[in-house]
């Protein structure tokens, strides 16, 4: 029997490589794998519906699931996920100490619906009392003049949201001063490369990000994995065969990163690092599966509705197949 030929689109991450180079087969499909940076493949795919099988924002899947004009549906491979903390970048000579003082401060972000500033905004209101109004936010490319909103949002209106202009970058701007900071998913490259007075919010981050998760038990997830809906209808078989094969990929990652007798990742310490974090957060720390992480994907439901990007707020299960949400057992 003819095998279905499926394309994939996902970064190369540890725990995606699997799917990309076979190790982990999706039954019953011919790959045709493509490995991308998240912002291509969520361009490729909510523009153009290029890819049958793709990684996407849980942000935009949102925002396009409650307009009714989402051509995906999930499986709950969270294949990305990162604690925040560390997104926060400010100018170091305009007093800026603690998240309140961002109140009154022009600070700069590539996109105002992506998942990781929906995040970061939702922990600063939650956790520090600074409200999305609180701040006068300027969008625009970090590195590249004249990005705009990959979907199209409406915000509540005391939310300052101004385009910076079309000849000008996030960074340059921060680093000349026109901005007071920025929240971006990327490091902008005048952090890294040092320049005077930028620097992060929380200089030791990994020691906020870990009180935080003490304190709330969320890892934030921020892309999943999602399946055309039209090949879905014809193939009601694939979400769960696509998930297992997401599921096989991540196991042969975690026992990469697990293995001591050989590093696998070039990192002197990688098994001091995966054993702290197993202390913390558990053998499963980067869980897969709707009932172990509801609570993080209804928190970023909860932020996208009080910020004004959704209209409504979503159930968790709103977003994935119902099938790859009960899985079989033996």
């Amino acid at each position: 029997m003819a095998k279905l030929k499926l394309s994939v689109a996902v970064c190369d991450y540890d725990r995606t490589m699997a799917v990309l180079d076979g190790r982990a087969a999706i039954d019953g499909c011919d790959v045709v794998a493509t490995a991308l940076e998240p912002e291509e493949a969520f361009h490729r795919a909510f523009k153009f519906q290029e890819f049958d099988v793709t990684e996407i924002s849980l942000s935009s899947t949102i925002l396009s699931t409650v307009r009714g004009d989402c051509p995906y549906i999930g499986v709950p491979a969270f294949v990305s996920r990162v604690f925040r903390h560390s997104g926060i970048y400010i100018r170091t000579d305009r007093g800026i100490k603690t998240p309140m003082d961002l109140k009154g401060k022009k600070i700069g972000l590539p996109e105002y619906q992506i998942t990781a500033n929906v995040w970061i905004r939702g922990i600063l209101q939650d956790e520090y009392g600074l409200k999305p109004s609180d701040v006068l936010w300027r969008r625009g490319g970090i590195e590249e003049a004249g990005r705009g909103e990959r979907s199209p949002i409406k915000l509540p209106a005391d939310v300052d949201l101004q385009q910076i202009p079309d000849d000008k970058t996030l960074s340059e701007m921060l680093s000349t001063g026109e901005l007071d900071g920025m929240i971006s998913a990327r490091a902008p490259s005048c952090y890294n490369r040092g320049d005077a007075n930028v620097g992060r919010l929380f200089p030791d981050f990994r020691k906020a990000e870990q009180d935080y998760y003490r304190k709330t038990g969320i890892f934030p997830p921020m892309h999943m994995i999602g399946i055309r809906k039209t090949l879905v209808e014809q193939h009601p078989w694939l979400p769960v065969n696509v998930y297992k094969a997401f599921l096989k990929a991540k196991e042969v990652a975690m026992y990469q990163v697990a293995s001591i007798g050989h590093l696998y990742a070039t990192l002197p310490w990688s098994i001091a690092d995966y054993e702290e974090t197993v202390k913390l957060m558990g053998p499963d720390y980067w869980s897969y599966g709707l009932e172990k992480n509801h609570k993080d994907i209804d928190t970023l439901m909860r932020y996208s509705f009080e910020q004004g990007l959704s209209s409504r707020k979503l159930n968790p299960e709103d977003i994935f197949h119902p099938a790859a949400l009960e899985l079989s057992k033996i």
